[in-house]
């Protein structure tokens, strides 16, 4: 967009730069308005810093394995998007498989006012374009890990040009700053805070890894 603007400039007659230098001079007051707007996608832009995924090496599953708390996610996917809209809350956990290159999955999400588990999916990892597979019921979904806090989980979900993106923590309070940082991500994506789906903790279902209180409901299989 400066590019954009400085090309705009360099045409303008001598007759039209005049004119604009008459404007500001009998306008002062406008002065500091103009130079904010032009300023502005300077700013913008250099607050769009890139997604970097992470190279997997060594230290990266033992990094994943645990529990996790689905936070925040925007989608343009159509599928995604549809169950980002019914999903009030999730947490997750990964345990190493039998297969080196594979991890266990415990699902745990609220959809609705319904309750659901899920413990049949699994993650495949694949060490030559450091990427992860969800799949679910033969349902295929990649994604990368991008480089964050480390009791942060920022996945880039690669599907086709539809951008995506989800941030899970080890807890449910993440700070100011790292929701911030999040959303900064979402916006230099093109998403708006109306596309910004958040989870809330009062929609928490038991989850199996913790000692249920009595009376708890026993979340459905799914």
């Amino acid at each position: 967009m400066a590019t954009f603007a400085g090309a705009v400039y360099k045409g303008q007659s001598q007759a039209a730069a005049g004119q604009c230098r008459s404007l500001l001079s009998s306008s002062p007051a406008m002065l500091p308005g103009l130079l904010f707007l032009l300023g502005l996608p300077l700013t913008l832009a250099s607050t769009c810093a890139p997604l970097i995924p992470v190279t997997f090496d060594n230290t990266t599953i033992p990094r994943l394995l645990g529990h996790w708390i689905y936070i925040a996610g925007a989608s343009r996917y159509p599928p995604h998007l549809e169950e980002l809209r019914a999903l009030k809350h999730a947490a997750f956990s990964f345990s190493p498989s039998s297969h080196e290159d594979e991890l266990s999955v415990i699902e745990v999400m609220r959809l609705n006012e319904t309750c659901l588990e899920r413990n049949t999916s699994k993650v495949l990892v694949f060490w030559e374009n450091s990427t992860l597979a969800h799949v679910d019921d033969q349902v295929f979904a990649t994604a990368e890990l991008i480089q964050s806090d480390e009791d942060l989980l920022i996945l880039k979900h690669l599907n086709d040009d539809f951008p995506s993106l989800s941030l899970s923590a080890r807890t449910p309070n993440v700070s100011k700053e790292q929701l911030e940082e999040f959303r900064s991500h979402l916006h230099c994506l093109g998403f708006t805070e109306e596309d910004i789906f958040m989870t809330s903790e009062k929609d928490a279902c038991p989850l199996p890894w913790e000692k249920k209180a009595e009376g708890d409901p026993e979340p459905q299989l799914k």
